[in-house]
């Protein structure tokens, strides 16, 4: 059996080749990213090994985000197992095995090679296509998300600067109606010069009825008398970084359309839980991918890092201890988004989360309580592939 260690980096790989009665075939393999570097690494791999059988070699690497992906892909497309390894549990192994600081992308190599050699690790299943393609848009949606929020902090202040009173006439400065007005108008001169009627319209087609003359004279009024500025450049700047975030969220909409198309061909068990959008199940299947690596429902917890830390000294055991907060902090996000919504459209979870409220634990606490709850129901559902039935 050998055993492949593969320090993943940008630019180049460091691998290490041992085999099962621990003799070191190759520990300074360094290959470039590239088809040559990862062709010279499986020729490696056959010289090293005894029988052409690729089912005794065992590749190992750290989930090292998107530098991993392309010799992953390629070795798996070549047959080889590949194990993917927590980068936490290789820091651990390596400073239980030397007192010495020492880290570099040789040592590391040497070191996955030598995990895979002591332990029982399994082995990487690569998921579906549209797993995978979920996981892409998913991912994609979070930057977008995070970029949109960047903008809307800047208008946030480009309004604090230009018209401070807004925030007092409507019930969110980034709602349409809002944005419409500072659009066209974007100073405090240029809504007080403006004709009643034109701003009436204005209010009324962007809010869709729901503002009208009332609140046009509101605007008016307020505008007259603002402390804001009307500096011409900022202005700009506010209008701009408004086509911006409008911009970015027809962008995240056609996001969303697409992993809603994605979800329908999947058709997951998970959507028959109410509450549970397109989005935030695409969110939790990406994140968990196959669910058979998780043989209970414990190490899916764990994986979204929401089991409870455990603390032991002596006589001393700690009651109250925080969130690991470990693992995938975007399913992590995605279950604690979805169960507040899930906890409104369901009996039991409603009522699941009121009895640990009736307990004195505050609400974020009960939320957590629901979430790990959710997550046992996610696991049963796609271990078993069955719908949800609602319990009443």
């Amino acid at each position: 059996m050998l055993f492949v260690g593969i320090d993943v980096a940008k630019s180049k790989h460091d691998c290490c080749i041992i085999d099962s009665d621990g003799v070191l075939h190759n520990d300074s393999l360094r290959i470039e990213n590239s088809k040559l570097g990862f062709d010279s690494l499986v020729e490696s791999i056959y010289s090293a090994l005894d029988s052409k059988d690729i089912s005794n070699v065992k590749i190992g690497l750290e989930s090292t985000g998107h530098y991993s992906t392309n010799i992953t892909n390629f070795l798996l497309a070549k047959g080889f197992q590949v194990t993917t390894l927590n980068p936490l549990s290789t820091n651990l192994f390596r400073k239980a095995h030397t007192l010495r600081k020492t880290k570099t992308d040789k040592t590391d190599a040497r070191v996955i090679a030598a995990m895979l050699f002591t332990d029982d690790s399994k082995s990487y299943s690569p998921v579906s296509y549209q797993i995978s393609e979920l996981k892409s848009l998913t991912r994609h949606r979070y930057r977008m998300v995070g970029y949109r929020s960047r903008l809307k902090i800047s208008i946030t202040r480009l309004i604090d600067i230009v018209f401070p009173e807004l925030p007092t006439l409507v019930w969110s400065i980034h709602q349409v109606s809002s944005y419409a007005v500072l659009s066209e108008l974007p100073s405090p001169v240029d809504i007080s010069n403006c004709h009643l009627t034109k701003l009436t319209n204005l209010l009324s087609k962007a809010s869709k009825g729901k503002y009208g003359k009332e609140k046009a004279i509101a605007f008016k009024s307020v505008a007259s008398n603002s402390i804001g500025s009307s500096s011409r450049s900022i202005c700009f700047e506010l209008q701009q970084t408004i086509r911006l975030v409008q911009s970015v969220q027809s962008e995240i909409d056609a996001l969303d359309a697409q992993i809603k198309l994605v979800m329908q061909e999947i058709d997951s068990p998970i959507m028959s839980i109410p509450g549970i959008s397109f989005t935030l199940g695409a969110i939790i299947l990406a994140e968990i991918g196959d669910i058979h690596r998780f043989s209970n429902p414990a190490k899916l917890l764990a994986f979204a890092g929401m089991e409870p830390s455990t603390y032991q000294s002596g006589k001393f055991n700690a009651s109250n201890t925080p969130m690991v907060k470990r693992g995938s902090t975007y399913l992590r996000w995605a279950i604690l988004q979805a169960v507040r919504l899930v906890a409104m459209r369901d009996v039991s979870f409603k009522n699941y989360l009121n009895h640990k409220q009736s307990q004195g634990k505050h609400y974020y606490v009960a939320i957590s309580h629901a979430g790990k709850k959710l997550v046992r129901l996610i696991h049963s559902l796609l271990k078993n592939n069955c719908s949800y039935i609602p319990q009443h």
